[in-house]
Formats: C-alpha cells, structure tokens, sequence
C-alpha cells in the first residue's frame, strides 16, 4: 500500500489527520502500542508505517486508505481546516507562546545567580541554559515556562525581546552589563543586583531549570552551541525563523528529558 508515496508524505499526512483529531504523539503510540518516539519518527518520515500501522491508524483517525494513498490527496484542504481550528482556539491552546515578563525576568535572575562565579557563563551560553530550560520544560509538561520565543541565529537558538527586557532590568539597578576578556575573546556577561523571586517559580519549574544549569553552566560557549545545532527543534527550522516548541516532542536521546510509555515497541 505505501509503494505508491514516500515515508515523509505519508509522515506529514498522518501529522495532520492527528492534529485535526486533537490527539497528541502519546495517545496515538498507546492506540498502536508503540512508543512516542516512533511515532514522532513515523511523521517526520523517518520510519515505514505497516500496512496493519496504517489500518489502525484510518480507524483511530478517521480516513479512507485507498483516499489517504491516492497520490492527488489533497493534504492542504485539512492543513487550512487545521489553521482554522487553531485560530479559532488560539486563547485556549498552551502551545502557543506568550511571554510572561515577569517570570523571564525572574529566570533569568535565578540562572545568573546560580551561575554567579564562573567566568565561562556569558550571554552565548546563558542564551542556551535559557533555551533549554524553555524548551525540556515544554517537552515534560506541554506547557510554556516564559512563553519567550526562540529565533534560529548561527550561534543557535536567541531569545527575543531579551535586549528590552535587559535593558528594563538595568534602568531599574536589578542588573549590569560588562565586558571582560575571556580566552582572548571579549565576553558579554550579566551581573545580578536583585534577589530571584523564587515564588514566581513552582517547584517543578525549579527542578527542570537546575537540571539545565547542572547540566551544561561548565560548558565553553562552542561546546554548548555545537550542541544545540544539533538538537531537533534547532535543526528542523529554517535559518533566521521561530522555532517551534512542538518540535521538542520530535527529539531522540540526548535531547529528549521526557520519559515516555511503551518505551519497547510490542510485537
């Protein structure tokens, strides 16, 4: 049956039936007793369906194989009821980012006074302790940490509107900017003159952001920037754009931190 279509168009077809249906990656490899990570592979057009895969899958999503196969399916039509759906619920849906200052703001205070003493941490991989934190905590609990967006710039991930909100930080003495010399590179780093509000944080939200700073703060700028090239949500975005935080549920070890049923697929 998929002789006739490549694995990615297949991939993409069943992306969009899924999301239309309002299922998520999870509740589709419990229906077909897989794991997640298959799933996510499925769509990306990185693993073959089978034929009793795709059988299951026209029950549980609701299509017509001999139409779903049919090399003039039109896949468009869905992905426009699909923006519809979006736009009509976009108040309600957590996957779409909206910054909360306030919590970035106390973030950021938090990552830097955790990180306080070690010379390695400037604006390059405090970018990146960011970015990572935003995005496992997004993965684990298919919500928003900040909400801040992620441009894909080629030093990795930045995220936006972090110049004002710096800028809004120093005008009220709650943070300096420096210049040092560091491995004969000039180095911007961020001096904390303010205490973290930690109730800003819920103890879940702590535990990923710790996890990040234990993680990757002794990491060199390159090392941690090399890293996060290679990361799916870095890599599946074009240079320049936003990336999307739905493309955290697409990533393999030793980017993914979420732990997730069925981890053998059954036979």
């Amino acid at each position: 049956m998929t002789a006739r279509l490549s694995s990615k168009k297949i991939g993409k077809r069943i992306m969009v039936r899924r999301k239309l249906k309002g299922y998520s990656q999870e509740d589709l490899a419990k229906f077909l007793k897989i794991p997640r990570s298959s799933v996510a592979q499925m769509e990306l057009g990185n693993r073959n369906v089978s034929v009793i895969e795709l059988i299951k899958l026209s029950e549980v999503l609701g299509f017509s194989l001999d139409k779903f196969l049919a090399k003039e399916y039109i896949a468009e039509k869905e992905v426009k009821v699909l923006e519809e759906a979006s736009s009509a619920r976009e108040d309600m849906r957590i996957s779409i980012p909206k910054l909360n200052m306030n919590k970035f703001k106390n973030i950021l205070l938090y990552i830097l006074e955790r990180c306080a003493g070690k010379p390695n941490v400037g604006e390059t991989l405090l970018y990146k302790l960011l970015y990572f934190s935003d995005f496992n905590f997004y993965e684990i609990y298919e919500e928003h940490l900040t909400g801040a967006q992620y441009r894909k710039l080629p030093y990795g991930p930045v995220p936006q509107k972090l110049d004002n909100l710096v800028k809004q930080m120093m005008e009220k003495g709650q943070l300096k900017r420096i210049k040092t010399e560091y491995h004969d590179y000039t180095q911007i780093r961020y001096i904390p003159l303010d205490k973290a509000n930690l109730t800003e944080m819920t103890a879940a939200e702590k535990d990923v952001i710790d996890r990040v700073i234990d993680r990757f703060s002794d990491w060199s700028a390159s090392a941690i920037s090399e890293f996060s090239h290679k990361d799916l949500p870095w890599k599946a975005t074009n240079d320049g754009e936003i990336i999307d935080y739905e493309l955290a549920f697409y990533r393999e070890s030793p980017f993914s931190v979420r732990t997730y049923d069925n981890d053998l697929e059954q036979p």
